[in-house]
């Protein structure tokens, strides 16, 4: 994967998954942080920041 600045941005800035069904969704951490944002699949208010690979 090519690691350049804005293949970065747009892969990880303000992507956030589902810890329930591990779904993507694109929110900010202020928006997931006051469970504004629910999860497409299962309707879950709990997310993470998507991991970056190694």
């Amino acid at each position: 994967m090519a690691k350049f600045d804005e293949a970065q941005k747009r892969l990880f800035k303000n992507v956030m998954v589902c810890k329930k069904c591990k779904t993507k969704a694109k929110a900010t951490m202020q928006k997931v942080l006051l469970r504004k944002i629910l999860c497409k699949n299962c309707g879950g208010k709990n997310f993470r920041p998507k991991r970056k690979a190694k």
